[in-house]
């Protein structure tokens, strides 16, 4: 028995001739792999990413960090020159009779000092040069003692100064602003303090209990009145200068009178205590 065959065409290619020797016919699976790498290709990066990645991690310049240093130095003049300007904006702000107060009171300080000085050079001169020394010195030392017994409040005192009084009723005027008085005419050159019947010292301390004030454990009454010894034309513009004892107390609705005399007596005593640890230390 035979079996047919059919004759190839003269011409035409068969499909072992399309295919080659031992190649399949169909796509293989290295076909298919290479479409998988082409399809898993990288995209090309965004303008964001390449933004990210030129900055970060960052690449300094020596230009840049000039630039950087000048930059900061620039923003921490300037930072100092707002707060200095914030702290002279009182100054800034206030009028030119304020401005003139100021400058006299600073003045009467300066001045002040001046003559304590010149005082203290005058005493060392008279002592060196007098003939006998032991008897200048004592009389010295009585004077100085005599100022101390002013100062401590053992003696009372007498001569020009002001008479300061403050109508506090129904306002919220307290120690504190009463301290600050104190020390504003300590500074302007007060040499005796009297608060209704206390002696205002070295170790005043001032407390609000209930309601009132208290000086040295002891109530205050209202009106408060506050007699002062001292140069008057130093005392007064002390207590009124922009943003002082005055306006603070008016700001709290209290009545403020400042009068001038020439003769004060502040004549509230205080015991001498001897201290339980201070001593001398002059031999």
């Amino acid at each position: 028995m035979t079996t047919d065959q059919t004759p190839a065409e003269p011409g035409k290619p068969t499909d072992e001739t399309l295919s080659g020797p031992g190649e399949a016919a169909v796509d293989g699976p290295e076909d298919a792999g290479g479409s998988a790498e082409a399809a898993e290709a990288p995209r090309p990066s965004t303008g964001r990413q390449r933004l990210v990645n030129g900055l970060w991690p960052p690449r300094l310049t020596r230009a840049q960090l000039i630039v950087a240093l000048l930059l900061f130095g620039l923003g921490l003049g300037l930072a100092i020159q707002v707060r200095s300007t914030n702290e002279s904006s009182v100054l800034r702000g206030a009028r030119q009779e304020d401005l003139v107060r100021i400058l006299d009171e600073l003045d009467n300080r300066t001045e002040r000092l001046h003559e304590e000085k010149q005082r203290l050079e005058k005493q060392q001169t008279e002592l060196e040069n007098s003939s006998d020394q032991a008897e200048e010195a004592r009389k010295q030392t009585a004077q100085k003692e005599r100022q101390l017994a002013v100062l401590a409040g053992t003696v009372a005192a007498q001569g020009p100064g002001i008479t300061m009084k403050i109508d506090a009723s129904g306002s919220a005027v307290e120690s504190d602003m009463l301290l600050d008085a104190v020390q504003e005419l300590r500074a302007a050159g007060a040499e005796a303090i009297q608060i209704g019947k206390v002696r205002v010292i070295a170790s005043t301390y001032f407390s609000d209990v209930g309601g009132a004030v208290e000086i040295d454990g002891r109530k205050v009454t209202q009106p408060y009145v506050i007699k002062v010894i001292g140069k008057p034309e130093d005392l007064e513009p002390a207590l009124n200068i922009p943003g002082g004892v005055v306006q603070s107390l008016e700001k709290e609705q209290a009545t403020v009178s400042i009068e001038r005399s020439e003769k004060i007596v502040v004549d509230a005593l205080r015991s001498a205590k001897r201290p339980d640890y201070a001593r001398s230390s002059s031999r």
